[in-house]
């Protein structure tokens, strides 16, 4: 009896501290790591997220780009964070579905993150340079048939558009060499210079090269065609996928961060995502702003990260 009393102060001791840190919380800066070098879907993103962040919160949200490793480097150092809500991770499916397979992690990341808030879904593109003799993913297939070996794509390595690539070649039973980059700004760089033949990789970051006509697109992800890109078939419909993949994005914090830390945290990104400006902002990139509750997201990740398991599997990448 006297032991559940003393559970019962403790517990209640507990929370209402947990509740006052809260209360108190942010009083000093916020470090948003993304696991990608600056320029690329992730980082584009996050820096519309911090912002937000920043503005609602009071404080300074400031963003660390940790690249490396296909985003586990900047992971593990989020994962090695104190649980205080002061060091956070822009997360993926990749930091729970692909990682794990791909990389010897010192840590596990279902049981070293908590889930915070979704921000948005990047969905996936198909584009070659613009100077390659191609117009649809049929012909890319014939030239690449025809010229086994010769085509190539740039993409960083195990990350979710790397892994569509190599899908898609095991399903067009095309030899199209991967060259592997550190993140999407320097890929896209060689793309537009002609360096390299094509990509897939996030709407977010191609679109406006697209819509310049520097690129061309020739396949989407999703289960239907965009309206921003209408004539353009979707993966699934030119049958070369089954199932269409996109890219999640959404903070995730320390295990063990206090629940009223998280649950202001997912109040404050989830206000941003709601607001006009923002969505203006993403609609700029193409890419739509997701709403969760933290259970709502670990939801979202427990039937997405299997998915991403088996492609892993399927296409039997590998990393150095």
């Amino acid at each position: 009896m006297i032991r559940l009393i003393l559970s019962t102060i403790i517990a209640s001791w507990l929370s209402a501290g947990a509740t006052a840190q809260a209360q108190g919380y942010p009083d000093r800066p916020i470090k948003l790591v993304v696991p990608f070098p600056a320029g690329g879907a992730t980082d584009t993103t996050s820096r519309l997220v911090a912002q937000r962040m920043q503005q609602a919160l009071g404080q300074t949200v400031i963003i660390e780009n940790q690249g490396g490793a296909g985003g586990s480097i900047g992971a593990r150092q989020v994962a090695n964070a104190a649980p205080d809500g002061y060091t956070l991770l822009m997360g993926s499916i990749g930091t729970f579905g692909t990682q794990p397979l791909l990389y010897k992690l010192d840590y596990d990341p279902h049981k070293a993150f908590t889930p915070v808030a979704t921000t948005v879904t990047d969905k996936i593109i198909m584009v070659v340079r613009s100077t390659l003799q191609v117009k649809t993913v049929q012909e890319l297939v014939q030239l690449a048939k025809a010229n086994p070996g010769k085509l190539n794509y740039g993409n960083a390595i195990g990350i979710g558009p790397q892994l569509v690539a190599e899908l898609f070649k095991i399903k067009a039973g095309v030899n199209i060499v991967h060259i592997p980059y550190r993140g999407g700004a320097p890929m896209i760089s060689d793309l537009l210079a002609g360096q390299i033949d094509m990509t897939i990789n996030g709407k977010s970051v191609l679109l406006p090269h697209i819509q310049a006509g520097k690129l061309r697109a020739l396949a989407v992800t999703g289960p239907q065609r965009w309206p921003d890109l209408p004539d353009v078939p979707t993966l699934v419909e030119a049958g070369y996928l089954d199932a269409p993949y996109d890219a999640l994005f959404g903070v995730v914090a320390p295990k063990g961060t206090p629940a009223p830390i998280i649950d202001k945290l997912n109040a404050v990104i989830n206000e941003g995502m709601r607001s006009p400006d923002m969505r203006a902002s993403f609609a700029k990139l193409g890419i739509e702003p997701t709403i969760t509750t933290p259970e709502e997201f670990a939801a979202l990740l427990a039937h997405e990260v299997p998915k991403w398991a088996d492609v892993v599997r399927t296409t039997g990448v590998k990393v150095d």
